[in-house]
């Protein structure tokens, strides 16, 4: 199990505010920001839930070395349509629509969005309905 994840961004700001809005339809927020007098290593942003931030996004180092790919899991197939829309929404680019991706398994109902430094963000349901 993973405690966090974080990644470089090219322009705090603005992923900011992208995260901000897409990832409120899976019920996760901003928790803690921290900033470069703080952390000797540029502006960081903490998302999560209940105060525990989980997933980081950070202006302190290189974002161009490569897209990543970060998978939310949420509980309900409704939220991972929410998180495609919102994500659209705050700028993001379609990297696969809401449906089921039976190659993975049966279940595996996911939505794919590039945030503004192309990172594939992904939300994700295992349940069968």
């Amino acid at each position: 199990m993973l405690d966090h994840v974080g990644f470089s961004v090219s322009d705090f700001t603005r992923s900011l505010a992208f995260y901000q809005r897409a990832l409120a339809p899976l019920g996760i927020g901003l928790v803690m920001q921290v900033d470069a007098a703080q952390t000797g290593a540029g502006n960081h942003a903490g998302f999560g839930q209940a105060g525990k931030p989980y997933f980081w996004i950070g202006d302190g180092a290189d974002a161009t070395r490569g897209p990543v790919h970060v998978a939310f899991a949420t509980t309900d197939r409704a939220a991972v349509d929410a998180f495609h829309r919102a994500a659209l929404a705050a700028g993001g680019v379609d990297n696969g629509a809401p449906g089921l991706r039976p190659h993975y398994h049966p279940h595996y109902y996911g939505a794919f969005v590039l945030d503004p430094d192309g990172h594939n963000v992904e939300a994700v349901c295992h349940a069968a309905e």
